[in-house]
């Protein structure tokens, strides 16, 4: 059962059939006025934001994120809940991302569950956001940065998984006394036990700002995952995963907090601030 802390979204390809009819002249005035409103937009990116406008953006932001993933005989939610720090540092705008409790939904009577110290253990490094103007509206882009969790790379980006269950670069992450970071699985109250792991996080996000100066968008992720071993062999499945392609089933949201605000503040306040915790419905 290859359950993962986060999954890939990918973007949709929107298609656009145009008539080949006369168009009358309101549909004229219609589309011109939608040709000038495309050419101020680009005009408008290829300006790119301000100094003052991409400093606007630095701050704590409450950090809500769902990833959508399927199998053949499988469909999987996992929601993800931290925070994204914003900061200028020579005249750039990094961000830094911090987790503090993701949580699993599916279409199959089966509870996964994954330690706060575990989520906590994921520590992407601070990298620099990409910030452009789109429609008027500020458009960040985050790359990816890979990041191990529950084995130590000398080189995140270029080191390889390792397929040794015993190679020596795993570590407990999590503290639990297994290796790599563990993964509760329950199927019944007789038939339960652990899954322990080692991956590698490789996320990025697209978000955009709205007129609340919330950030929203969509998350992508490409991470790797070693199984390690398993309280009972019965768990230890190969199981191939796909994408969800629709990416609004994988939403990102950042809304703008106070600094002095923690995991414990968030978790407090997340059903006020969130959507609703989504179900698999697809």
């Amino acid at each position: 059962m290859n359950l993962s802390l986060r999954q890939l979204a990918a973007p949709a390809v929107v298609f656009v059939l145009l008539g080949s009819a006369a168009c009358s002249s309101a549909d004229a005035e219609a589309e011109g006025s939608t040709t000038r409103a495309d050419s101020a937009a680009t005009a408008d990116e290829s300006v790119g934001p301000t100094p003052e406008q991409v400093e606007s953006l630095a701050g704590r932001y409450a950090h809500y994120d769902v990833v959508a993933y399927q199998s053949t005989d499988m469909k999987t939610l996992i929601i993800s809940y931290g925070f994204t720090d914003l900061a200028m540092k020579d005249g750039s705008l990094m961000a830094t991302e911090s987790f503090c409790h993701a949580e699993h939904r599916g279409d199959q009577p089966i509870e996964t569950t994954i330690s706060d110290a575990a989520t906590s253990a994921i520590k992407p490094i601070a990298v620099k956001v990409d910030v452009s103007l789109r429609n008027g509206k500020l458009h960040l882009k985050r790359p990816p940065t890979p990041t191990g969790i529950g084995i130590e790379f000398a080189d995140p980006a270029n080191d390889s998984l390792p397929t040794d269950p015993n190679d020596p670069r795993t570590v407990d992450d999590d503290g639990d006394g297994n290796p790599g970071i563990t993964v509760h699985i329950k199927v019944t109250e007789e038939f339960q036990g652990d899954l322990y792991i080692a991956r590698r996080e490789i996320f990025q996000y697209e978000v955009t700002q709205q007129k609340n100066l919330s950030l929203i968008g969509t998350v992508t992720d490409n991470s790797e995952q070693l199984i390690i071993g398993a309280s009972n062999p019965l768990f230890i499945t190969r199981a191939e995963w796909l994408q969800v392609p629709d990416p609004s089933k994988s939403p990102i949201v950042l809304v703008p907090v106070e600094p002095s605000w923690d995991c414990e503040k968030l978790m407090t306040q997340s059903p006020e601030i969130f959507p609703a915790i989504p179900v698999v419905d697809w």
